[in-house]
């Protein structure tokens, strides 16, 4: 994980690195277990809705704040900028992925190596711990 991470260029972040991993594995074994092909669409619209989701919490706050106190820090402006600029480069991959052919798919490698079926479960664990509700589960838990 720490590899595929350390891997990011500067544009791009470490969750679409990631993603960019973990759908050419899915990719790449399609021919040998055709239920790849669904959980290859299932991962890209749901992390299409994840995205959608965050930028309408964020445009959210930032209107609950305005409303609620009539003034805002910059600091706060700006965070809710950089989410809205983070998951519209999100959507554009996204999309860009959608349009693709999962056969065209392995032109867009992050690099050379492959990821391995260890890899692409450790991808998919950390991917899945970033979701709201594994973040709330001690909650849930103690309610």
């Amino acid at each position: 994980l720490s590899f595929y991470l350390g891997q990011v260029s500067g544009g791009e972040d470490e969750i679409q690195q990631l993603q960019k991993a973990l759908l050419d594995y899915l990719d790449e074994n399609t021919e040998t277990d055709a239920s790849l092909v669904f959980s290859r669409k299932f991962y890209i619209a749901q992390w299409f809705r994840d995205t959608t989701m965050e930028t309408e919490k964020a445009m959210k706050s930032q209107k609950d704040e305005d409303s609620s106190e009539g003034t805002h820090h910059a600091k706060d402006v700006e965070t809710t900028g950089q989410i809205m600029h983070r998951a519209e480069s999100r959507k554009m991959f996204l999309r860009s992925i959608i349009k693709t052919a999962p056969s065209q798919f392995s032109t867009l490698k992050m690099n050379s190596d492959t990821v391995d079926y260890e890899d692409a479960c450790l991808i998919v664990r950390y991917l899945a711990s970033m979701r709201p509700f594994a973040q709330s589960f001690d909650i849930y838990l103690t309610q």
